[in-house]
């Protein structure tokens, strides 16, 4: 923790103004991208919640990782090129070209909320092993691992972000390997018999063909679902967009983005045969306290049977995951949050050295939000991966619905827009609320409800016109 926060310190020392603190100036090398991308969609919640999946279930999570993949192909088609006709700071600068400076604040709002919600449940679950570590209170070991990702995301911006970024992918993919490499160790006959074992008992089911509609670990739930969760969140989704936006080009950053669902796709199989290794190990060594939910399960096994210096490196591997993904957040809030909403309503001509000061000032501000609701995260009774997910897809739905709007229709102007927005926005928080739809449904009936609001209200318009 200590050598993130000085090697972010060191490389972004030298930031002058925005555009190096936001994008970089865009002169970033592909292959840092990728593993920015894959690195800050990993957080504490893949690290810890994925291994207890399937540990309690089986490796039904791979259907949605490979929506995630064919999802990147989609974004690299439809949506990549949005990016790359002029010089943009954030994702919904494409919708104030399109609509106008209302529905872009409205987006930019709703991201800055959600993101907010679902990155400070992820700094809850690190949290929970900071506390295991060093038994401080819960709300302390929130405090300290947010604070130690805000000083250095704060000083030196996106190119602090990029390399850490970097430089925690290897740590905590090391660390993974080396988990499941001791696991295997633990086991009488390894791998061998842990495959038989496995397979005997149901855990290496990959596919599971039913159509259930409250099932999100279905086939088609996990490809069509997962293939618009991707839309949203790597089409449209500040957090991914302001990395291909640091990019050299459209072309670097098509190819970060594919190759990274690759990566992605491996890196989540690893995770799972963690938590097959895990179900496996504690058939044999039965915990003395039985777990009181999945995503304890990993991090105790850590704690109390890994030996000394492996302990260490699973604990930076953990907190290497979740710094990255919390960092790339409060980079991406603050800029949205001084680009698309303070500059433009407060302070439209800024100097350059005014809109870095703000532009931090929110790295500072977006900071102290998620420890909040880290600190609130205690009170989560379901499994904080699906509470993370779910938050996610309920919002990236409803922005992506506009963009194609945006995109595909014509005759749609603001008012239409921001009617399709509201109408999507209700109509998922009753479906989040009110019904038992499973959660990588929400983009898609969260974009196709906004779509159709959008449409139907541009013809209401068009008619009451004489």
């Amino acid at each position: 923790m200590a050598g993130m926060v000085v090697l972010g310190l060191w490389i972004g020392r030298g930031a002058r103004d925005v555009a190096e603190y936001a994008v970089g100036n865009r002169d970033v090398a592909w292959w840092l991208i990728l593993f920015s991308i894959v690195a800050t969609e990993t957080s504490s919640v893949t690290f810890l919640s994925i291994p207890g999946f399937s540990y309690g279930r089986d490796l039904t999570w791979l259907q949605i990782a490979l929506g995630f993949l064919i999802g990147r192909f989609a974004v690299c088609l439809l949506l990549l090129p949005q990016y790359f006709r002029g010089a943009l700071y954030t994702a919904y600068e494409v919708l104030h070209r399109r609509f106008g400076g209302a529905t872009q604040k409205t987006a930019s709002v709703l991201f800055l909320i959600t993101r907010s919600l679902a990155d400070g449940l992820r700094l809850f679950l690190t949290a929970i092993v900071f506390q295991e570590m060093t038994g401080i209170p819960l709300h302390w070991a929130v405090v300290a691992v947010g604070l130690t990702t805000l000083l250095y995301t704060y000083v030196g911006g996106l190119k602090a972000v990029l390399w850490t970024d970097f430089i925690q992918f290897i740590i905590y993919i090391a660390g993974a390997v080396v988990a499941l490499g001791v696991i295997l160790m633990r086991l009488p006959g390894g791998w061998g018999s842990l495959m038989a074992t496995a397979d005997a008992a149901g855990k290496l089911r990959v596919f599971d063909l039913k159509l259930d509609w409250s099932e999100p670990y279905g086939l088609w739930a996990g490809l069509i679902g997962g293939i618009f969760i991707t839309l949203g969140s790597h089409g449209v989704d500040q957090l991914m967009v302001q990395r291909y936006l640091s990019a050299r080009g459209l072309r670097d950053a098509r190819r970060a983005l594919w190759v990274s669902g690759l990566v992605v796709l491996a890196q989540f199989a690893l995770f799972l045969l963690i938590g097959i290794g895990l179900w496996r190990f504690y058939q044999i060594h039965p915990p003395s306290v039985p777990f009181d939910r999945p995503d304890r399960v990993f991090v105790r096994f850590i704690l109390d049977e890994l030996p000394t210096g492996v302990v260490g490196l699973l604990l930076g591997a953990l907190f290497a995951a979740a710094m990255s993904t919390l960092s790339s957040s409060l980079n991406s809030c603050a800029t949205v949050a001084a680009t698309d909403l303070y500059f433009p309503l407060v302070e439209p001509q800024a100097a350059p050295a005014r809109q870095l000061r703000v532009t931090r000032l929110f790295t500072a501000l977006f900071g102290a939000v998620q420890i909040a609701v880290g600190i609130a995260g205690q009170w989560v009774t379901s499994s904080v991966v699906a509470g993370v997910l779910g938050i996610a897809a309920f919002s990236t739905g409803i922005v992506l619905g506009v963009f194609f709007l945006g995109m595909y229709t014509r005759r749609v102007g603001q008012r239409a827009a921001l009617a399709g927005l509201v109408v999507g926005l209700a109509a998922m928080t009753w479906i989040y609320f009110r019904t038992s739809l499973a959660w990588p449904w929400y983009a898609l009936v969260g974009s196709v409800i906004t779509v159709a609001a959008g449409l139907a209200a541009s013809f209401v318009s068009s008619r009451a016109v004489p």
